[in-house]
């Protein structure tokens, strides 16, 4: 055959072969720019569920997510509506977590130390368990010694509550509910419960609490998160500066129930209306203090009217981290983590040291059932339950 392959013909085909080569080995050209992002791409208020345990009878539990736009987080789960993670900027704009916790939901199971829960039916203590309403006498467990302690054996922070998540425009939350039932840890009424919590976007955890009930009953919720500001496990909190606007307090015996008292703070250790070390409050020779093995006291607060006053401000001065605590409660319990005893380990490992954290629980004042000189904690039906309390969180 005739082979028809001419010169020109190759001459075509290198030219063809070259071109492409060349234009394989050159860059591709630039990506157009991206158009800058809309208001809703921006960094925003979020949220975001995901299992966190199970109890041993398969009741699962959830663990719910908050971010704000500033990039604060908080991590709260259904169960005892334990915050167990709080991670707040420094002075850098670093975020730490903050509050005191356990690694997985099996530890918090075991009944730890109250970390980060929701606490009821009657926060703080109950003296020699019992009270009376109208006569009627209701006797409670006792686990503190003779008294009842925080609700009880299975108080508010042992139970799974329903959780709903909302995002809004500058906030984010859950809104936990529980019905505690008619004498539940022997307490009256079937008590409908409750407790919002919800972050904004200037860096504002607040608790909203609600209740009613269809039998006199005593209610007094509140939160017992433990904070360090330095970070979780990082050493004790005695180097943090505190000031508690409150003129008196109210002491109590060596079983730590008030004595009806209501005392002046001058000139004692509890004066903290200007602010002041915890290392030059905790370790002095005082008897109140031996009592509580450090400060383990109610602070009777300065309100002047109705709605939230600034009940504590707390700063820690290597990361210039600040928590403003403002309150619609009479009372704030100051406890200075008396007694961590290293034998629980902290979620980064270390172990949790004597004053290794803080808490400051908004509240009506302990044994007020058993205290007729105290603002009243009885609740009847009819009446609703309100209460808020706000932590703020900044740098200075």
């Amino acid at each position: 055959m005739k082979n028809e392959f001419s010169s020109s013909t190759f001459g075509w085909l290198a030219g063809a072969l070259l071109a492409a080569t060349l234009l394989g080995c050159s860059k591709p050209p630039p990506a157009p720019p991206k158009a800058p992002p809309t208001p809703e791409e921006k960094s925003k208020n979020t949220i975001s569920k995901a299992a966190f345990g199970t109890l041993p009878d398969g009741t699962a539990v959830d663990l719910f997510t908050m971010v704000n736009a500033n990039g604060m987080e908080v991590r709260a789960t259904n169960y005892g509506g334990i915050i167990t993670a709080l991670l707040v900027p420094d002075g850098t704009g670093k975020t730490t977590d903050v509050v005191l916790g356990l690694k997985s939901f099996d530890e918090y199971a075991k009944n730890p130390p109250y970390f980060g829960a929701i606490i009821g039916r009657y926060g703080n203590r109950i003296g020699k368990g019992q009270f009376k309403i109208d006569d009627q006498t209701y006797k409670l467990p006792k686990n503190d010694g003779p008294n009842t302690l925080h609700g009880g054996v299975r108080g508010f922070d042992k139970v799974v509550w329903q959780a709903e998540p909302f995002e809004k425009e500058d906030s984010v939350g859950v809104i936990f509910t529980y019905t505690s039932k008619d004498g539940e840890e022997g307490f009256p009424g079937n008590l409908q419960t409750r407790v919002t919590y919800t972050l904004t976007d200037k860096n504002e955890l607040s608790f909203d609490y609600h209740a009613t009930t269809d039998k006199p009953t005593v209610v007094n919720l509140t939160q017992h998160s433990y904070f360090n500001l330095a970070g979780d496990g990082n050493g004790d909190v005695l180097g943090h500066e505190f000031t508690i606007y409150a003129n008196e307090y109210t002491p109590v015996n060596k079983l730590l129930i008030p004595t009806g008292k209501i005392e002046s703070v001058t000139d004692t250790p509890f004066d903290f209306r200007n602010k002041v070390k915890l290392a030059d409050r905790v370790n002095v020779d005082n008897e109140q203090i031996k009592f509580g093995k450090g400060i383990d006291h109610n602070f009777v607060l300065k309100k002047k009217q109705p709605g939230l006053t600034l009940a504590a401000r707390v700063s820690e001065p290597s990361t210039r981290r600040v928590m403003e605590v403002h309150t619609t409660e009479p009372g704030v319990q100051f406890y200075t983590g008396n007694f961590l005893d290293d034998t629980l380990a902290a979620k980064a490992g270390k172990p949790y040291v004597k004053h290794g954290g803080f808490c400051l629980e908004t509240q009506h004042y302990p044994d007020s059932p058993n205290q007729s000189a105290f603002p009243s904690t009885v609740l009847r039906p009819g009446e609703e339950y309100n209460s808020k309390t706000v932590y703020t969180f900044s740098v200075r």
